[in-house]
């Protein structure tokens, strides 16, 4: 049961993903905040589903997920979504919105909550909260969302300055 539905997650984390990244809107989203900011949690203490998972629930009732796989979302009725979507999810990929019939990661069980000013992170995917706003970012792509009552948008891949150098032999 336990792998149809990781399965069944990681699906609709593909399919949700799978939104273009790069098209611009006449009313592009602000840039994501800073979560990195935050204060890290102990990954640990929200490791589920025997370890594949860590999830936390949202100061406004969301179960929100990393998946060890790479993927991370959260779901549950997200204030201001568009289309009344209720879930949102990423990776690998620019993230996206969904609708599912159900709530998508409430086999997560009873999430812990993640405190105000906090931010639970994996490999590179950090997601935090301030007690209002909620958000997730992928440090590789700067790609994320953001879950808020003022407005719930995602950004799409960015691109980064790194430059990697490498010297061989």
């Amino acid at each position: 049961m336990i792998g149809l539905v990781s399965a069944a997650g990681a699906a609709v984390m593909s399919v949700a993903g799978a939104i273009a990244p790069g098209v611009a809107r006449a009313d592009d989203p602000p840039a994501l905040p800073n979560i990195n900011a935050f204060a890290p949690v102990k990954t640990s203490e929200y490791a589920v589903m025997d370890n594949n998972w860590y999830a936390f629930r949202t100061p406004d009732g969301l179960t929100c997920v990393l998946q060890r796989s790479g993927g991370y979302g959260c779901s549950g009725p997200i204030p201001a979504a568009p289309n009344g979507a209720n879930l949102v999810s990423g990776g690998p990929g620019a993230p996206g919105f969904a609708s599912s019939p159900a709530p998508v990661f409430a086999v997560a069980g009873d999430a812990k909550p993640l405190p105000a000013n906090s931010r639970l992170s994996y490999q590179t995917v950090s997601c935090g909260t301030d007690g209002v706003m909620t958000a997730c970012v992928d440090g590789r792509s700067q790609a994320g969302f953001v879950i808020s009552p003022a407005g719930s948008y995602v950004v799409g891949a960015q691109e980064s300055d790194f430059k990697p150098s490498v010297t061989i032999g």
